[in-house]
């Protein structure tokens, strides 16, 4: 929980994506460089 999961580049600001649970990766979604919109799945969580 609280552990830094991606970073997320909005509008040249860097935003630290964090845990909200005590929990691991089971998947990754998306890769560097990807263009995302809001609602897409970025990670797993298991």
């Amino acid at each position: 929980k609280g552990q830094t999961l991606l970073i997320l580049e909005a509008m040249k600001m860097e935003n630290e994506i964090m845990s909200p649970t005590d929990s691991v990766v089971a998947g990754i979604h998306v890769n560097k460089g990807d263009m995302v919109n809001v609602g897409d799945p970025l990670v797993s969580l298991q």
